[in-house]
């Protein structure tokens, strides 16, 4: 089979490589769809934390059975996604239920070779049927998870004020899921098109452009109190840091991105406002489930996420385009 091949960072190459052959537990899944996300894009200029190269990318992904077991609940044909957080079953995360942040975690197309391929044997257990939904959907199950995560983690109440810093793919997925939950969403970022898909698109209220004035306009939207929830999905470590400052006495600060490095605060500020600061990784299965029923319901404007699309073979041409803010996307999709 053919697999795209992140040799190092800003090359990607065609290889070919063996079939998979499917252990006892798991099923021979073709790839149909993959999307592109900030992690492909990290691992693609260099700057991925937890990563080492070579590796076949791609994690956000659907396909249909090819192969399974006797017994399986799957047969050939059926349209899947994936959930790529293979977690152990048997540390103190696991045996909680957050597999999402299991000790031994490993991501597919992260930690070991992923979906950028023609061809992936799965376990079972991470493979769930694309009822009801379409190709394009299921794979962007995943991404949408992370934001459905997110929100959980935060426990919004209807009404509830709730900033966004950024509004890449996950910044989206949080404001979409906010909304849905009852808040009242504000997003902040420095690109106009992203702010006004916010507001175009998901019917998000406020919008906000970083500069000179943005502290004193989100001050005025909150009547001077700042945030019940303050969510950064920037991938800056200023920007995290800076964030602290919006969320309101007794307020949240949830921590989406993921950055290399340290950041810091100002301790009496978080102690006089008994900020609760929490960090969000990856999605649990409540969250896929999460994201099924709003795309079966109609409440994820799918079509409109997914910007930009091309063959999985053109992704070493596409990836430098798509990286481009003056490109515009939101999501990328591979097709197979």
């Amino acid at each position: 089979m053919r697999a795209i091949l992140c040799c190092k960072p800003k090359v990607l190459e065609i290889v070919d490589r063996p079939m998979p052959e499917p252990k006892p537990g798991e099923a021979l899944v073709r790839i149909r769809r993959i999307g592109v996300c900030g992690t492909d894009m990290h691992i693609y200029e260099g700057n991925q934390p937890y990563f080492a190269y070579p590796r076949v990318m791609g994690h956000e992904l659907s396909g249909e059975i090819v192969e399974a077991s006797q017994d399986s609940k799957f047969k050939a044909g059926d349209p899947v996604y994936i959930v790529p957080y293979l977690h152990c079953g048997h540390c103190i995360a696991c045996r909680a239920g957050r597999t999402n942040c299991c000790t031994s975690l490993k991501v597919l197309g992260v930690h070991v070779d992923g979906g950028m391929c023609e061809f992936l044997a799965v376990p079972e257990s991470h493979l769930f049927k694309a009822e009801g939904i379409t190709l394009d959907e299921a794979a962007m199950v995943e991404f949408l998870a992370i934001g459905a995560h997110a929100v959980a983690r935060a426990r919004i109440e209807p009404g509830q004020r709730t900033l966004v810093v950024g509004t890449g793919p996950i910044g989206v997925g949080v404001a979409l899921f906010a909304q849905l939950n009852g808040a009242d969403v504000t997003v902040i970022d420095g690109r106009e098109d992203r702010l006004s898909f916010c507001t175009a698109t998901l019917g998000i209220t406020h919008a906000v452009k970083l500069g000179p004035d943005d502290a004193e306009d989100l001050k005025a939207i909150t009547g001077g109190e700042f945030f019940h929830h303050v969510f950064d999905c920037t991938g800056s470590p200023k920007a995290m840091e800076r964030g602290f400052s919006f969320v309101s006495h007794g307020g949240t600060y949830v921590l989406v991105s993921i950055v290399q490095g340290n950041i810091s605060f100002n301790d009496p500020e978080f102690h006089k406002r008994e900020t609760t600061l929490l960090s969000s990784r990856n999605a649990t299965l409540a969250d896929f489930e999460t994201v099924m029923v709003a795309m079966r319901d109609g409440k994820v404007p799918a079509r409109a996420i997914n910007t930009h699309r091309a063959s999985l073979w053109e992704v070493a041409e596409k990836m430098p385009e798509w990286i481009s803010p003056e490109t515009g996307t939101i999501k990328a999709l591979l097709e197979l």
